[in-house]
């Protein structure tokens, strides 16, 4: 119950997140989501650099000074899938008109839903190798910690939740529709944190490339998506605020409980 609670609670903040949209009647307005958005980005970077390469790195110290290679081997391995899934799966961004990857016949919200899925993936990798190197008892690795990482997941995802939720309901959505497929954007993290963890006798010898490949992942996202959203247009120095109250609090989260 332990892991699964962990496991679950990233995906419970994207619902809550999303929920927002119940009791809203107008759109986000946009200093308001260039804050979130960069508050998101400073939590993702956060515990990318102390929940997940670090300990890759800790996991590793057996190597000397070769400590560096499955850290640095993931995060390029983890850059190269979310590159992969950009071009292969038709996503939309938030506040774009063209949509990215193959042509296709989707509705703009569905492949709104799609393009915060994809970035999803990651999470649910990340949250899930953490909690697997728990299940196996792997000494660079504790409940307070894997936790720690879940909970900052989750509040990264409580605006993600709200932002995805919103467009489509300013498309003409009902609030009840809107709700859900944002909800169901953030389903694939639990599902993607099981199989890993399900996968746990297995990739127990590769743990440390496989956080390190959430982090590359986590950072693909930060950087292809989330920081350029926060700072187009003018006041992009609130997206940064964001981002740096994101990072603090990610990372007294991380050193407090881990």
């Amino acid at each position: 119950m332990t892991i699964f609670w962990g496991l679950m609670i990233p995906f419970i903040g994207t619902t809550v997140g999303a929920a927002c949209v119940l009791f809203m009647r107008r759109e986000l307005k946009p200093l308001i989501q260039k804050a979130l958005l960069g508050f998101a980005a400073g939590v993702m970077v956060a515990a990318s650099v102390w929940s997940l390469l670090i300990p890759a790195m800790d996991m590793s110290e057996d190597m000397g000074r070769l400590a560096f290679v499955p850290a640095a081997v993931g995060f390029v391995i983890g850059i190269a899938f979310l590159l992969f899934l950009d071009r292969a799966i038709p996503h939309l961004h938030i506040g774009c008109d063209e949509s990215e990857g193959p042509k296709c016949t989707l509705k703009k919200s569905t492949m709104l839903v799609l393009a915060v899925t994809i970035h999803n993936i990651p999470e649910g990798i990340s949250s899930g190798a953490v909690f697997a190197g728990l299940l196996t008892h792997n000494t660079n690795v504790t409940v307070a910690g894997a936790f720690a990482l879940s909970i900052g997941i989750a509040i990264q995802n409580l605006p993600e939740g709200f932002i995805v939720s919103l467009p489509i309901r300013s498309e003409g959505k009902g609030r009840g529709k809107a709700f859900l497929y944002g909800t169901l954007s953030g389903i694939v993290e639990p599902i993607a944190g099981g199989i890993t963890v399900l996968l746990a006798a297995y990739i127990t010898p590769i743990l440390p490339y496989l956080l390190a490949f959430a982090a590359g992942a986590m950072i693909y996202v930060v950087v292809e998506e989330l920081i350029p959203e926060s700072a187009e247009g003018s006041h992009s120095n609130i997206g940064t605020i964001g981002f740096a109250s994101g990072f603090v609090l990610m990372m007294i989260l991380d050193v407090a409980l881990g």
